[in-house]
């Protein structure tokens, strides 16, 4: 059943509403225009539809007068002419009066009340009445209507609103060019669909008629040529729902319901386009009600299943549990902390990377792991928590008793042609409400409560406990600047823990020096550390925006200052990030954020895929410039955002270990104080 609809108060307008059999009535409103009377919507007392009248050339009696025939030289064509039927006035305009009510104005009235605040934009030819709406709606609904932020890239547009909507939970818009807009998102919906972030993308798309026949027709040379067969199927596959806007009478009902897509788990990019004439309709104000249009939401595990995993846990010798994304619900966090001090002696083990799942400062952390590491193969219970890729079974796997169970948004990896793992039992089910209910279980039950405070479970406890310390000890000496003066990502990792704001937010695509980051940061607030969803090199420019940008705008609102916002990104990254957009964007909006480049001279990720396969290879002993992953002379990456913000921006080169302190301080103050800064830093591989 569609939702309701509410009509708005009637407005004034140059529409005639005719009856569809009283033609004695048609000619009396056809020669009323003519006289230039104008009936404003619902005044003419017949209840029928809105009837617009047809462009000139839809009618012999009207050919040669053009498109721009205005509604009164129209009417008194029409009254003067007995051929003229009802059957001839069609839905179409020519006028463009100041209060119009488009498709396009509804459809940015449609993003706001479904809690849309920001657009995302690069423009085309299939946008003028985009444009205008965004006018009208800048003049009139100021303080009600979507913020537009113009980015000259579309996959710095679509990264934007990834971080929003990553650190929100928010559904965020993008708004391209037709077919070349779309492709030109490249990566950036791969990485949405991989990280599952919420953002509706809207193109254009070459208009339908050529001769002037309805507003919005042809009027460019580009309009045939980029006018492809099915425009959606550039996307289609990376985006939960993609579709075509047919008319604007319904557009509010075609957001909202990809928008359910959008936010309905799991989550992900949503693809519509429309075509100028779709979109240049003058339709009739309307409303829908919002509370109709909830995301779907799951449930928890069946009370079985609960009993299942509790008993499992409290009977462990070693309980392992793996997750990736769950702390995308910051609630998840605190939630696993409760289980972890319940179950004494489970660990709790990062393999995803992109979202903080697990306090650093918990005994029970093992850090971020990309699904190799001894717990897996050690552990006898395993519950696996909203993870695409738990281990690597050519790398590591768990043993062959090991108990494990899979929850997750998307257990089946629906998109993946190829996934399984030797689970006992699998369920699609809310992660907050599983573990909060398998921790309940395991609080309320008699039996297991006895299992959990036995002296073997607390000397488990203890075991743990002396593994964290070693641990955190033997990131922390292999942190140390190097013999020669020089230092590594580790050690650069944990002089900005201690010199940014400690809840500074780490927007992180350090690919190879990803573990090194992550282990020397040690991040523990939920929300705090954000990385790329997917493999799509490049998110972190335009996703560090979005972040800071959300944070901004999310403490505004409480009456409070946004959170410090670092970007560590690799060198070779740092260029797939279009950083000409990036910083003029940070620029032009004020989003001061503080990039640090590990500058590697290379990308050194294809030199570890091949020695994973080809050990012994010629590969293996052929220098970076042989195997063509060298950048050297390397960039100046520092000068190529400074000449994209006109020169505002502080940047900064360091190699010494000596000089970070210094250097860090400065590019730390120079943000606070509102002004992006990129270092660029010279880091030592493998540490």
């Amino acid at each position: 059943m569609p939702p309701l609809l509410r009509a708005t108060p009637p407005r004034a307008s140059n529409v005639i509403r005719l009856p569809r059999h009283n033609h004695a009535l048609q000619r009396r409103c056809v020669a009323s225009a003519a006289a230039g009377n104008i009936y404003p919507r619902g005044e003419t007392g017949i209840s029928s539809s809105v009837i617009k009248l047809r462009p000139a050339a839809a009618s012999p009696a009207l050919s040669g007068l053009g498109n721009s025939f205005t509604l009164q030289q129209q009417a008194r064509q029409l009254s003067s002419t007995p051929s003229i039927s009802a059957q001839t006035l069609l839905t179409t305009t020519t006028a463009t009066p100041p209060n119009m009510y488009t498709t396009s104005f509804a459809f940015f009235e449609a993003l706001w009340d479904a809690g849309v605040t920001h657009c995302f934009v690069n423009l085309g030819s299939d946008h003028p009445s985009i444009i205008e709406a965004m006018v009208k709606g800048a003049r009139e609904k100021k303080d009600r209507f979507p913020r537009i932020i113009t980015c000259p890239n579309e996959m710095v547009a679509m990264s934007m609103a990834d971080g929003y909507a990553r650190l929100t939970g928010k559904p965020q818009c993008v708004i391209v060019h037709v077919d070349v807009g779309t492709q030109g998102l490249g990566a950036a919906v791969h990485n949405a669909s991989a990280g599952r972030a919420p953002i509706l993308v809207f193109a254009g798309l070459s208009p339908f008629t050529q001769e002037g026949e309805m507003r919005g027709s042809r009027t460019e040379y580009i309009h045939w040529i980029q006018d492809v067969p099915d425009q959606k199927q550039i996307v289609g596959q990376y985006c939960r729902y993609a579709a075509e806007l047919k008319t604007g009478h319904n557009v509010k009902q075609m957001v909202n319901r990809a928008l359910q897509f959008a936010t309905s788990a799991p989550q992900g990019p949503v693809y519509l386009c429309g075509a100028r004439e779709v979109m240049e309709m003058d339709i009739v104000p309307y409303e829908i009600r919002q509370e109709m249009w909830k995301p779907v939401e799951l449930g928890g595990l069946p009370q079985g299943a609960v009993r299942d995993i509790a008993a499992a846990l409290a009977g462990a010798k070693a309980a392992l549990l793996i997750t990736a994304y769950a702390g995308r619900d910051h609630r998840v966090v605190p939630a696993l902390v409760e289980l972890a001090d319940t179950v004494k002696g489970l660990r709790v083990l990062d393999t995803g990377g992109s979202d903080m799942c697990f306090p650093a400062d918990h005994p029970g952390w093992l850090g971020l792991r990309f699904g190799n590491e001894e717990a897996i193969r050690n552990a006898d219970v395993i519950v696996v928590l909203d993870c695409d890729v738990p281990w690597i079974p050519t790398q590591c796997k768990p043993r062959a008793d090991a108990k494990i169970f899979h929850i997750d948004v998307d257990p089946l990896k629906q998109v993946m042609p190829l996934f399984y793992i030797d689970a006992i039992a699998r369920f699609r089910a809310d992660a907050l409400t599983s573990v909060e209910q398998v921790t309940g279980q395991l609080k309320s039950d008699e039996t297991l409560q006895a299992q959990l405070a036995s002296e073997e479970s607390e000397e488990r406890a203890k075991a743990v406990q002396a593994a964290f310390e070693e641990r955190i000890k033997a990131i922390a000496d292999k942190a140390q600047p190097l013999a020669d003066g020089g230092f590594g990502t580790g050690h650069l990792s944990s002089k900005l823990r201690e010199l940014c704001p400690k809840d500074t937010i780490w927007a992180v695509e350090a690919v190879t020096n990803t573990v090194f980051v992550h282990d020397n940061l040690q991040p523990t607030i939920p929300g705090q550390w954000i990385n790329c969803g997917g493999g799509g090199l490049g998110w972190s420019g335009g996703g560090a925006l979005g972040i800071k940008l959300a944070s901004d705008h999310e403490a505004k609102a409480r009456g409070e200052k946004g959170k410090f916002v670092v970007q560590i990104v690799g060198d070779g990254t740092f260029l797939f990030s279009v950083p000409g957009s990036v910083y003029w964007i940070a620029k032009r909006y004020n989003i001061p954020v503080l990039t640090i480049v590990l500058n590697n001279k290379g990308w050194n990720a294809p030199r570890k895929s091949l020695l994973l396969v080809h050990p012994d290879g010629l590969g293996s002993k052929a220098t970076n410039e042989e195997i063509n992953i060298s950048f050297d002379p390397a960039p100046d990456y520092a000068g190529i955002a400074k000449a994209a913000a006109g020169g505002d921006v502080h940047t900064a080169r360091v190699d010494k270990a000596a000089d970070l302190d210094e250097v860090l301080r400065k590019a730390i103050e120079a943000v606070q104080g509102g002004q992006s800064a990129v270092l660029d830093c010279k880091v030592e591989l493998g540490c």
